[in-house]
Parts: structure tokens; C-alpha cells; sequence
């Protein structure tokens, strides 16, 4: 017997003489439920692919592909590459055993003899793999028996796409899904015979040269332009598939090496990609230490779809106005599941990493519901109430803070929901004053809204929306306005078990349901905003909803915020570098993006108003001096009233007399009107500056009267309706006297500055 021959049976003899048992291989499932692909795929509420995201730094790997997803060129090439005879051995290739030297047949060098199913051993065994120095004769052993076991066990179909998946190719990139999207920018199904020759050159050596790459590729293409077609790979056993012909036609070779080099330098398939990226990386920071392979959202990805286009677009639109970034959110009222989370513009966008939802920003007027929503729940207003509209100082700490509208316009006497409807930020200020910042921000905490400071902090700018909120968290305030006043958090992952229809979230009291009724009823009045928005405003849906609009200082942040018998959507609209837009007002930035969104909500589905709550009255009002049309109102129990009028108009006409009218407190006006001080306020504190000159620093008093005379602290001051004077620190007492010396009005201020000296007031 020859040398060789007499190896080889030896060889044979210790395999047979192998406990295969004890090898303890697993099952093809069990491979396959123990891959791990380096990416976690988000699916949407129906099972849809919503987001890919990178989780593992270390390895490139993508999802497992099954055999039939496989390009038929990729499986010809592979198996011409490395072992032809893949369809008629059990393991090993005892034929190229036998023709070849011992040295050659275990040399790591080459893999002549090793077969696919001894190196998917070596993939799956660590104990067969080679190490620096080559695979030991026990190694090498071993993986020829654990091959033939494999053999035993799978079907030939289930170990090439076991192989195809495990292989590792150029790099970090590990199987076929990996390699064909990194590389070629495509899925595994759809490699051409170039691509496919290339991805099988990269087996033999996956760290060559390109111009190595190029040649091995070269001849896999000649021998499958020789071979027959591809023999059924997802059977047991097949035909053989046959050696290149000795007069095969040439293979396309032209451009190779070019194409290998564009190929190996290409990175085709980002870190992450779809969607939604923002909500991936939410729902991933929040999944626990285990990155899970597939995590359900409770998203629906139409509709991601559609708030992301109608987003990208409407901002195309104001194009030129120096905005770039917006978010959008959608929650479900029921059950708190957001629907939509679009966290930025995209490609739009210059920050286009940071999440719009969860970044906080000044809410602007978006505030001033839950304000009302507090004063009428506490029964210091109700919706007819009338609230003056005019100029203002209101003293604090600070110094004077003087409220401005929107319009830099003033509309007198209005009522609540006028107040509201129209955003008039005065009378807001003004109804701040009566609940006071401290308990202000104790029903926005309430509400879910994650205040940084304390209301006293903010002062009476919280009414304006002082104070930077996200967009998610304001989102689900106004969904509690929605249900009725009950809070409940968010939610992105579904429930464990899911039910039919949407479940219902644990909920809390947050607001008296009375006044969130009488809110919504607000903002869903047309005639209401009309004072600022006009009656055909784009806020206006054809189904019921109840909306509001913000804008921050200097037109920096702009948002849309409301809800549906359903659904409550958010958006805003602005830039994450904080840069002021140019003329983008609510209405022409978030609002038309949220009417789109809510209607395609409502495309099929019909939005009814909300029932009242028990404990709410409803009854005709009429308002004195013609300031509003009369209409009904809704009323807390013993707040409700049938005439509303301020002093002056109530007292002039005795239709209003006897009727309950709670009269404001409020300067009277015409011809009987006492001489007063108009400015400054009475309470001003000035802050002298000492970088300022003093003579630049002098305080103009004004009055109604012409020919009185001005003291300051008693001495004389000066006479006319307007008189200068240079302040210094202390506290003073104006006083506003007549020609007989009678006192007509008398305020009091403080100026504060360097060497304060304290002053009695006499």
C-alpha cells in the first residue's frame, strides 16, 4: 500500500473510531435563533420595518438571509469557488483527499480539500478554528468529523445558508447580508454574476489586495461562465455541478480591478437608516442592559411616513425665511401610545441628530390653556369674564415687566374665551397675577410639564411661555386637557398583551374635568380666535378639534398643539440652533403642518365634541355696552351669571343693575374721571445702571391734568402734565396736587443702586 493511501485510511479510521455524541453540534435552529446581527431592526404597530440601528460597534453583521433570498449567481459562485463537488460529498471530499499530498491537503494556505461543510465547522466550533500557526492534526481531524455529522444532521440547503450567513469577509463584516449591502449597496438577492465572483474571491481571502481580489474574481467568473446552471441548492442532494470546460467562454474581466477597488472602498450602508431615529434611539436607551434583535414600537409608519413629508415639505415652502428644523408628534388619547415621533427635518436640517420631540424650547402662548383651565377651576374667572386688554406695568423684583401682544395691538375689554381664542397675552399676564407663578407651575407639574425652576423664578413671564418644555411632554399636557383633565404617561413599546382597540393608560386627576371641558370648548370655538386669526384661519378643521398656537420671543420657537375626539398632535417648527426665524407665525409655520396631519388622521374617521361633564351649567349671556355678542356659556356651579360689564358701562346703564353683575375693579371713564398719575405705575422699582450716564437715566412722570403741580417726597418737583426728573437711590412718594395744594393722586416707587438710603414713608 502507498504512503498516501495508507494516511488516508488511517485518517478514516480515527473518524469512525470519533463518539459523535459527545460532539454535543447543535441544530440548524438553534444556529440560526443564536445569530446575532449587529443592527436592531424597529418595527412599527403592524410589524413593518421602521428603523435600522447600529448596536454593535464590533463586527458587521446584518440580518440572517434565508437561502431564498440569496442571488442564484452568489450560490453558483460560491460553490465553484470552494468546493465544486459540494452536492455528492458527505463532509469531506475524500476524491481531493486522495489526490493530493498530505502537506498539501492540511495546509492552511489553500483549502483544496476543505470543503464548505469543514469550514462551517470551524464557523461554528471554536476549538476547529485555525490559529496563528495553522489548524493542528487534532483540529484538522476533528473538523473533518464534525463535518461529517453536520452532513448527518442538516440538509445541504441549511448548510450553505448557515455558511453564507457565518462566513466572514473584508474586515469587520460578517455574512452575506453584511457584505452585500456594505459593499455592493444592495440586498443579498439582488448580486450580480461581477458582484457575486467578487463576494466569493473574498472567502479565499478576505484582507487581499484589490488587485488580488480582481484575479481570483476574474476566474470565478470563467468557471461560471463554463458551468451549467445552477443545480437546486435547497435539496438534500443534487446534480454535480461541473468543472470548467476546457474551451469555456472568456469571462468579462474588462474594468475588474477598477470595480474591486471601488467596491472594497465603498461603505454603502449606514449606521442607521429608515424613519424613524430618533424614537429608535429612545426605545433602545430605554430597553435595559440586553440589546434585543428586533424591538415593537407603537408606531404606525403611514403615518410617520406622512408627518415626515408633510414636515419636509411645508418647510421647502418657507424657504428663505430661515427655518430648517421642525418635530411632529401624534399620541393616541386613550391608551398614551405616540403614533408619529418625528424628531427633526432630515436632510433639511444641519442638526439633523437632534430630537425636536425631547429637545426643550419656550412653549410660547401654548401655556395659557392650563392657566385659564386653573382659573376657572379655582372659580377666579369663568369664559364670559371680562379681562382688560390694554398697556400694563405689573411691579416685580426685577423692576417693571410690561407685557406685549403678539400685534403689538391692545383690544380693550374682552371676555375669557375671546381672551383665550385670540392668545392675547395681557389678559393672561393679567390672570397670572390673580393665580401667582408659584401655583401656576405646581398645575403644569401637575400636567406632566417638567418645569427646571420654580414659578417665582420664571415670575409672571410663565404666562408667555418663559420657561423651555419639549415638544413630547407638552404634547401629552394637552392630551390630559383631552381626556378630561386625568394625566397618564406616554408610551413607545405596545403593551405586552396586546387587546383589541386601543387600551386605556392608567390616569390620575390632574385638572377639574369642568374647566379642561370649558378650555377645549375654547379653543375649539372658530369665532373665539377670531379677533386674531380672522374666521377663515387654517386652524379651522371640518371635523371637531380644539387647537392652539405659540410663538416664543423673537420668533425663535413656533408651535401647533391639539386634539381630536382621538388623536393629539404636536408640532414644532423653528431652528435647533436657536436662531430666530423671519415672519414665521404660528399660523404660517406648525399650524398648517398639524391640520394636515389631523386630517389624514381623520381621512376615515369622524372627530364628534365631547359630552360636558356633570357639575357644568350652561345659560345665555349678554354683555354690557355691546363689548361681545351675546351667546351661552358654560359655568361652574355658582359662577354663572347673565350680564357681564365693567363699572363705568354697568352704572350708566339700569338694565345691568340688579342682575348679580360682579363688577371689576377698574378705573372709571369720561368726563367725571379723577386726575391720576399715569406714569410710571405706582410700586415701580428702577435699577439705576452705572454704566449708563445719569443724565441719560431721568424718569418722565405723566398725568391726565395739565395745570397740576408735581412733590417729590413734598418738595416741589415741577408743574404740567409731563415733568422730568434724575432719580437716586431710596424710596420716594410722588404726589400730585392742584393750584389750592389739594392732593389729586400719590404713588410710591424705590430706585435701587449703589449707596441705597432708606426713606419713611410719611
Amino acid at each position: 500500500m502507498k504512503p498516501l493511501a495508507r494516511r488516508t485510511l488511517a485518517a478514516l479510521l480515527l473518524i469512525a473510531g470519533y463518539d459523535h455524541s459527545a460532539l454535543g453540534m447543535p441544530s440548524f435552529n438553534e444556529v440560526k435563533a443564536d445569530f446575532r446581527p449587529s443592527d436592531t431592526l424597529i418595527l412599527d404597530r403592524h410589524g413593518e420595518i421602521l428603523q435600522r440601528q447600529r448596536t454593535d460597534v464590533t463586527v458587521r453583521r446584518g440580518q440572517w438571509v434565508a437561502l431564498a433570498d440569496v442571488s442564484p449567481a452568489l450560490r453558483t459562485a460560491l460553490v465553484l469557488s470552494e468546493d465544486q463537488r459540494f452536492y455528492e460529498h458527505s463532509g469531506v471530499d475524500w476524491r481531493a483527499v486522495s489526490s493530493a499530498a498530505w502537506g498539501n491537503l492540511w495546509n492552511t494556505r489553500t483549502r483544496g480539500a476543505s470543503t464548505l461543510t469543514m469550514q462551517l465547522a470551524g464557523l461554528l466550533d471554536g476549538d476547529w478554528r485555525a490559529g496563528p500557526g495553522g489548524r493542528s492534526v487534532t483540529q484538522k481531524l476533528g473538523q473533518a468529523v464534525t463535518a461529517t455529522q453536520l452532513e448527518a444532521r442538516w440538509r445541504k440547503d441549511q448548510i450553505l445558508e448557515s455558511y453564507l450567513n457565518l462566513v466572514p469577509f473584508r474586515g469587520e463584516i460578517v455574512g452575506i447580508d453584511a457584505l452585500s449591502r456594505t459593499l455592493f449597496g444592495k440586498a443579498a438577492h439582488g448580486l450580480d454574476a461581477r458582484e457575486a465572483a467578487v463576494a466569493a474571491a473574498l472567502v479565499r481571502a478576505p484582507n487581499a489586495a484589490p488587485a488580488r481580489v480582481a484575479q481570483r474574481a476574474c476566474g470565478v467568473l470563467q468557471a461560471m461562465n463554463a458551468a451549467p446552471a445552477t443545480p437546486p441548492a435547497i435539496k438534500k442532494a443534487a446534480p454535480p455541478v461541473s468543472a470548467p470546460a476546457a474551451r469555456s467562454p472568456a469571462a468579462d474581466c474588462d474594468g475588474l480591478d477598477l470595480f474591486v477597488t471601488g467596491a472594497l472602498q465603498r461603505r454603502a450602508w449606514p449606521a442607521s437608516e429608515g424613519l424613524a431615529p430618533h424614537l429608535a434611539r429612545r426605545l433602545l436607551a430605554t430597553g435595559g442592559p440586553a440589546t434585543p434583535t428586533r424591538v415593537n414600537a407603537t408606531v404606525d409608519a403611514t403615518l410617520q411616513r406622512f408627518a415626515l413629508q408633510t414636515l419636509q415639505r411645508h418647510l421647502r415652502e418657507l424657504r428663505g425665511r430661515n427655518v430648517e428644523d421642525g418635530a411632529v408628534v401624534v399620541l393616541d388619547n386613550a391608551s398614551g401610545e405616540v403614533l408619529a415621533w418625528v424628531g427633526s427635518s432630515g436632510e433639511l436640517s444641519d442638526a439633523a441628530e437632534v430630537d425636536g420631540v425631547l429637545a426643550p424650547r419656550q412653549p410660547g402662548s401654548t401655556l395659557k390653556p392650563f392657566l385659564y383651565a386653573q382659573a376657572i377651576a379655582e372659580q377666579r374667572l369663568t369664559a364670559a369674564s371680562l379681562l382688560d386688554d390694554a398697556p400694563t406695568q405689573i411691579p416685580t423684583a426685577g423692576g417693571l415687566y410690561i407685557p406685549q401682544n403678539y400685534d403689538r395691538q391692545f383690544k380693550g375689554w374682552v371676555s375669557v374665551r375671546t381672551a383665550l381664542g385670540a392668545s392675547l397675552n395681557v389678559p393672561a399676564v393679567r390672570t397670572l397675577v390673580m393665580v401667582s407663578p408659584e401655583a401656576f407651575a405646581r398645575q403644569l407639574r401637575a400636567v406632566g410639564l417638567p418645569l427646571r425652576e420654580t414659578g417665582d423664578y420664571y415670575g409672571y413671564s410663565l404666562a408667555l411661555g418663559s420657561a423651555e418644555l419639549p415638544l413630547l411632554a407638552l404634547t401629552n399636557a394637552y392630551r390630559t386637557l383631552a381626556n378630561g383633565g386625568r394625566f397618564s404617561e406616554v408610551a413607545i413599546r405596545p403593551p405586552a398583551r396586546p387587546a383589541k382597540g386601543p387600551a386605556a393608560a392608567p390616569a390620575g386627576p390632574a385638572l377639574d374635568p369642568r374647566a379642561a371641558y370649558i378650555v377645549g370648548d375654547i379653543l375649539s370655538d372658530p369665532n373665539a380666535r377670531a379677533r386674531t386669526f380672522g374666521t377663515d384661519s387654517v386652524l379651522a378643521t371640518r371635523f371637531w378639534t380644539a387647537v392652539k398656537t405659540g410663538t416664543s420671543k423673537d420668533m425663535r420657537d413656533n408651535w401647533a398643539l391639539g386634539w381630536s375626539q382621538r388623536y393629539t398632535v404636536g408640532v414644532w417648527v423653528g431652528n435647533a440652533s436657536g436662531a430666530a426665524m423671519h415672519d414665521v407665525s404660528g399660523t404660517s409655520g406648525a399650524a398648517p403642518i398639524w391640520a394636515a396631519v389631523m386630517q389624514q388622521l381623520h381621512a376615515r374617521t369622524p372627530s364628534r365634541a365631547p359630552l360636558p361633564p356633570a357639575g357644568l351649567m350652561a345659560q345665555r349671556v349678554s354683555f354690557g355696552g355691546q363689548l361681545e355678542a351675546a351667546r351661552s356659556e358654560w359655568f361652574l356651579p355658582g359662577t354663572a351669571q347673565d350680564t357681564f360689564a365693567i363699572n363705568s358701562i354697568a352704572d350708566n346703564d339700569p338694565s345691568t343693575l340688579g342682575r348679580g353683575q360682579k363688577r371689576l375693579k377698574t378705573v372709571k371713564t369720561g368726563p367725571a374721571q379723577a386726575t391720576r398719575i399715569t406714569a410710571p405705575a405706582d410700586g415701580t422699582i428702577l435699577a439705576l445702571d452705572p454704566d449708563i450716564p445719569p443724565t441719560r437715566q431721568r424718569v418722565r412722570f405723566t398725568a391726565d391734568a395739565p395745570g397740576a403741580r408735581w412733590l417729590m417726597d413734598g418738595q416741589p418737583l415741577g408743574s404740567g402734565a409731563t415733568v422730568p426728573w434724575m432719580p437716586w437711590p431710596g424710596r420716594h412718594r410722588v404726589t400730585l396736587v392742584n393750584a389750592a395744594g389739594q392732593q389729586l393722586d400719590e404713588i410710591r416707587l424705590e430706585v435701587r443702586g449703589a449707596g441705597v438710603r432708606a426713606v419713611a414713608y410719611k
